[in-house]
């Protein structure tokens, strides 16, 4: 039952969906009665609220879509409610019982038109599969053609108590006024049940009125064993504030349901000055109604209290936040968090005397008891007891001991205990019964001491820690790159603190502890341990190797014209296109190589080849790594200055085996043109091929004569430059 102050599902804002639902399942078998009012009002008319039932097993719960789909059915490809068995939508928009958004069946066959102020029932689904139309009712004028689907003309009525501006209305007698009484009967057949909705409208003021909606229609599908029920509502692109407020969910077939039984209760007995608990005995409660389980135990003074709220409906089917604590002068009872127990906190000022209360069981259909009464004993709790670790004077809360080792522990106190109880974590220990007991495992450990009145005293707690050492992970080996350094151990601990952990280094005939690990200077193979400040016991060794150089790396390179060795002018120059080898002469114990050409390029290899492409001075830059990790770096310069070359030869000899043809070698040309002029200044041969053969000595295929000649050549390098030259050369015959 929620009475009072509205619970708000949506406000008045677009597209928005809120739900709530009661987390407490109850059994199919019986139907239910619900009754609530709901407040639909200050917007501009949309959506509406449902009420939904669904399968109380299902997990992952969530709602349908939003706008038309009232938090319930699919839309547009969003799943509908989780679990869905049945929705029964309150729709002032119109969307809900029809089928759009993707909504299955509606009214006039499944047609796609808004149908306003429409109350509809439709059945469950799963995904965006189902929520089927089954029946529904509007309220208010109907479009044309639906008028045998709404209530009669004297009976109608908005399902909205109004537009813009107006507000929450909870006066019974207040035009705009909105209560739903729905009833689910179990069917006759035994399947599905009859669903019966009536509602309380004001639409005339002082004048409230009873409209039947539904007055029995079949819902002739099977329910999950066991249902939830939950309300949701939803705007779209037009708003309402949604809200719903006194809330009642009641079995439907109550006349079917027996009351719990349960049983005096009068063998108890309690300890004074200390919390006793206790347990309704299994076997002393019937709970008789198919699946029904025990929702609380309420506690009273007498009997005559329970009498007396046995005639209120709603006192009966509630657990009251009132009746789970009891004060009386004997001392304070409470309803623990599980329905079939209590505690009792009894006042030493009672000791040797009896308290009778009386007390009532209720099931989840809300079928409470009659009431029995519990009778127990207030008996003197004995003195004090201490936890002690043996040989110190003083408890501790926390005991840190190694894997493998023990502690005894020792209850001590001011009085003749009768017998011992040892616990750890809670449990008891079976078979420990004496004064002390020898601790080996992690656990909070306490003793009980009893007196000759098997009244219990409880001591301090002591906890047992078997501590974990940090986790450590060092990368092996440790590397000293300069020869004669010392390495800082220290700094590949991750959280080195010697406030708490003691750290040692073993090997090469040295121990090494705390901070004189930030000096380790020998290579070799060391093992590493850590313990905590406050005990004895080491991890397991860890062997790392420490690597220092004892002598640095050395570096060089060489390189050339490959085939040629060319590297300078001296040579005749480096092209562009020349392709160039690079060796290394560095360390053997070098095992990586990282080349960079200066203009672009790269190279892993230990003798690489490159071709620079261009004309210019490139600083070439070569690393080596050995299998340390450790390094060295050299950059050498390498000249790139001939974009091209050119070799004209002085003369030639027509119709000879040998130097027949006249035509200069060129190198590093992509354009070339050779033109032959005589002594006149004519021109008498000329070509652009590159892969000319040159001139052949002949004019219009005749040999000219022996003498001197002129050469012209234009071309242009692969880097763009101009090349041009002449001279003289002669033809030998």
């Amino acid at each position: 039952m929620v009475r009072g102050a509205a619970l708000q599902l949506t406000h008045s804002q677009n597209d928005l969906k809120g739900y709530i639902y009661i987390d407490f399942p109850f059994s199919s078998l019986y139907g239910i009665k619900v009754e609530f009012e709901y407040m639909m009002y200050g917007g501009t008319g949309g959506d509406g609220l449902t009420v939904f039932l669904f399968d109380a097993d299902v997990s992952n719960f969530a709602p349908g879509g939003f706008g038309g789909s009232l938090g319930y059915a699919q839309r547009n490809g969003q799943p509908g409610l989780t679990g869905a068995y049945l929705g029964l939508g309150f729709d002032a928009f119109g969307n809900f019982s029809n089928t759009a958004e993707g909504k299955v069946g509606g009214f006039l066959g499944g047609s796609s038109a808004l149908f306003p102020n429409s109350i509809t029932l439709r059945k469950g689904g799963s995904g965006v599969s189902g929520y089927d139309y089954v029946i529904g009712r509007m309220t208010q004028n109907p479009p044309a053609g639906a008028e045998d689907l709404a209530l009669d003309v004297q009976y109608r009525f908005p399902l909205s108590s109004g537009g813009p501006g107006t507000q929450r209305v909870t006066d019974p007698n207040a035009v705009g006024y909105r209560k739903v009484f729905l009833e689910l009967e179990p069917h006759p057949t035994g399947v599905g049940y009859l669903v019966k909705l009536e509602m309380e409208v004001t639409t005339e003021a002082g004048k409230p009125r009873l409209v039947t909606i539904f007055p029995g229609n079949a819902f002739p599908y099977p329910a999950p064993q066991n249902l939830k029920i939950g309300f949701a509502a939803s705007t779209g692109g037009s708003t309402n504030f949604h809200e719903i407020r006194n809330l009642i969910v009641q079995v439907s077939a109550d006349e079917a349901l027996q009351t719990p039984e349960s049983i005096d209760i009068s063998d108890l007995t309690s300890c004074a000055g200390q919390e006793n608990q206790f347990y309704i005995p299994e076997e002393g409660i019937l709970l008789p109604n198919e699946n029904s389980v025990m929702r609380c135990l309420q506690l009273y003074a007498s009997a005559e209290e329970i009498e007396a709220g046995e005639g209120d409906v709603c006192q009966q089917a509630r657990c009251l936040e009132q009746n789970r604590v009891l004060v009386l002068p004997e001392g304070t009872f409470t309803a623990g968090d599980e329905p079939d127990n209590f505690a009792f906190f009894p006042n030493e000022d009672y000791i040797g005397e009896e308290v009778t209360i009386y007390y009532t069981l209720t099931d989840s259909y809300g079928k409470t008891s009659s009431g029995n009464s519990i009778t127990i004993k207030i008996e003197e709790s004995p003195e004090p007891i201490r936890l002690l670790v043996a040989g110190q004077s003083e408890p501790v809360d926390k005991m840190e001991i190694c894997a493998g080792e023990s502690v005894d522990l020792e209850g001590i106190g001011n009085e003749v205990y009768e017998r011992y109880e040892w616990y750890k974590d809670g449990e008891l220990l079976a078979g420990s019964v004496e004064a002390t007991y020898t601790a080996s495992e992690e656990g909070v450990y306490e003793i009980l001491g009893y007196n000759r009145k098997n009244c219990p005293v409880t001591s301090n707690q002591v906890k047992i820690e078997l501590p974990d050492l940090p986790e450590i992970e060092i990368e092996s080996p440790i590397v000293g790159c300069v020869p004669g350094q010392t390495l800082d151990i220290t700094a590949e601990i991750t959280g080195y603190d010697t406030a708490r952990y003691d750290y040692q280094l073993t090997g090469m005939g040295r121990t090494f502890t705390n901070d004189e690990l930030k000096s380790v200077g020998q290579s070799g193979e060391y093992e590493f341990r850590v313990k905590r400040k406050s005990l004895d016991c080491y991890s397991e060794a860890m062997l790392i190797e420490v690597f220092v150089q004892e002598a640095e790396l050395t570096i060089d390179f060489d390189f050339g014209v490959k085939g040629s060795g060319v590297k300078d002018e001296t040579g005749g120059g480096v092209f562009p296109d020349d392709e160039i080898q690079f060796k290394d002469l560095s360390d053997k114990s070098a095992v990586e190589w990282e080349w960079n050409f200066g203009g672009g390029g790269t190279s892993q290899a230990k003798n690489p080849t490159h071709v620079f492409g261009k004309k210019g001075d490139f600083e070439v830059e070569l690393i080596i790594t050995d299998q340390y990790g450790c390094q060295e770096r050299l950059v050498k310069s390498v000249s790139v200055t001939r974009s091209y070359r050119l070799m004209v030869p002085t003369g030639f000899t027509p119709g000879k085996e040998q130097n027949a043809t006249f035509l200069p070698k060129h190198k590093g040309l992509v354009q070339f043109e050779l033109l032959i002029f005589n002594m006149w200044g004519e021109l008498i041969f000329r070509s652009e091929d590159l892969q000319t053969i040159g001139w052949d000595g002949t004019l219009e295929g005749k040999l000219q004569d022996a003498g001197v000649y002129v050469y012209r050549v234009n071309g242009l390098a692969t880097d763009g430059e101009k090349v041009k030259d002449s001279g003289k050369f002669r033809l030998i015959r």
